[in-house]
């Protein structure tokens, strides 16, 4: 279960000029290397939720991407593109001497992962996706499924307001509160990692990539399709989503029937983090999947 603990090492790499700082805990033979949502949020809710594997004999690894904790935080918004960022966690992973890892990518980062891996696939042990997708015009429509059970009034409400890019309003953002309470966390109480990264959101890489919520996707990233190219991941590949999750089943289905060795679980009273708000159900399927596919 997870719990919050002090890092082992923290280690400025650079990175094209940049500092990206990176958080090791443990000192297994095999390490599961996260990459966090966001864009630009600090690594801490992964992290957090994470180093406990150490308890199981592996090393754990984040790092604060560019532009988000205690990394540098530039205003180029040329520098918020997912292939750099592939650049940037490749830099991460041979300056700390990380060899073949475990790739455990979380909503943002599993697009990360998936680029990544079709980049660097020798580089992988394996590759965990979790609450993520492979398609967005997919999950764009699954989104839209999400909003309509607010009622046709509400959503149209919030396409005014999207129309207008009035996205502070405080109507359109009590919206969004529902379907945040909803489909991200379903706990009355967010954990304090989730709170730390949240309220250090850089929203310059999230605009940019994503857009102003997790509802609405203008970003550059909004019609990134890797569903052709998943026969090319031949690595075992673990997908999980919580049922209620902004990044739908459905969209994990998606990406089970395109990659020829993988296994889908759907984890129970459970949203976009599932191991914060079901742990006793979310932590035995991940350590499961890693036992069985260790190295040799």
């Amino acid at each position: 279960m997870w719990r919050e603990m002090a890092a082992d090492d923290r280690i400025e790499v650079n990175v094209d000029g940049f500092k990206v700082v990176a958080y090791s805990f443990g000192a297994g033979s095999e390490t599961v290397f996260c990459l966090n949502g966001g864009p630009g949020l600090p690594c801490d809710y992964l992290r957090e939720s994470h180093s406990c594997l150490v308890d199981q004999g592996y090393r754990v690894v984040a790092f604060d991407q560019l532009g988000t904790g205690a990394s540098d935080r530039p205003t180029d918004t040329s520098l918020w593109t997912i292939a750099r960022y592939v650049e940037e966690t490749e830099t991460v992973r041979k300056t700390l001497g990380l060899g073949k890892v475990h790739m455990l990518g979380h909503s943002w980062g599993g697009w990360l992962a998936i680029d990544y891996a079709l980049a660097y696939q020798e580089n992988l042990q394996t590759l965990i996706l979790e609450d993520t997708v492979a398609d967005m015009p997919h999950l764009a429509l699954e989104l839209e499924r999400l909003r309509a059970s607010l009622g046709a009034e509400t959503v149209s409400m919030m396409q005014k307001h999207e129309a207008q890019g009035t996205y502070d309003h405080p109507e359109y953002m009590a919206a969004v509160t529902i379907l945040n309470y909803r489909h991200v966390c379903r706990l009355l109480e967010w954990p304090a990692p989730v709170r730390r990264s949240l309220d250090d959101w850089n929203m310059g890489p999230y605009a940019t990539m994503q857009g102003p919520n997790e509802f609405l996707y203008i970003g550059n990233l909004k019609d990134w399709n890797r569903v052709p190219d998943l026969p090319r991941i031949k690595v075992q590949v673990l997908i999980t989503h919580g049922e209620h999750d902004e990044l739908t089943p459905a969209c994990g289905l998606r990406m089970k029937l395109g990659l020829p060795q993988s296994e889908l679980h759907i984890i129970p009273n459970a949203s976009h983090m599932p191991f914060y708000e079901n742990p006793a159900a979310y932590y035995p399927i991940l350590s499961g999947f890693l036992s069985r596919n260790k190295a040799g």
